[in-house]
């Protein structure tokens, strides 16, 4: 059996039932071979965030992260994510568009990866609220490789989230 290690995906949509589109989204990442959901935070929500800016004509964003652990190489575990946002329906129209499911892996065990099909750590994680906020709640010690610890990136975004209530998503792994 091959290793688990750690990986952070965030999670987030703005089409049609957003809360039960995320809810979906995690029962299907700890379904996947080799997937072990370990952590998963509140739910937040944020303006939709365009090329040119937020967009306030848009539908606002649910978004949480988890924590997961996984036996699979991240270009494996990003096309599985990939696989899993067009089961759910997601369309790749627009750069930035709207979407019912947007699965961003942005860190694999702290490894660097430039590739055709993969950055990591993400190339925005560290810019945007909707990522670091959630992901503060479960890891408060992280660190995102190349930029620093969680806490402190925290405090130099400028975009917002707000909290939204719901049940925990980890209801949705056990």
């Amino acid at each position: 059996m091959r290793a688990r290690l750690p990986a952070v995906i965030a999670l987030g949509s703005n089409l049609g039932d957003r809360e039960r589109t995320l809810r979906d989204a995690v029962r299907a990442i700890s379904a996947l071979p080799g997937v072990t959901v370990t952590a998963a935070s509140d739910i937040v929500e944020s303006p939709a965030l365009k090329p040119d800016g937020v967009d306030d004509q848009a539908p606002a964003y649910l978004n949480a992260v988890i924590t997961v652990r996984s036996a699979m190489k991240p270009e494996n575990l990003l096309a599985a994510l990939n696989g899993i946002e067009a089961d759910m329906g997601r369309v790749r129209a627009e750069r930035w568009g709207d979407r019912t499911i947007d699965l961003d892996l942005i860190t694999a065990a702290g490894t660097q990866v430039t590739s055709e099909n993969l950055t990591l750590p993400h190339p925005r994680a560290y810019q945007r609220a909707f990522v670091l906020v959630p992901w503060l709640q479960i890891a408060p010690l992280a660190n995102l490789p190349g930029y620093g610890r969680i806490a402190q990136l925290v405090q130099e975004v400028s975009d917002v989230v707000h909290p939204y209530a719901a049940a925990p998503l980890m209801d949705e792994v056990r």
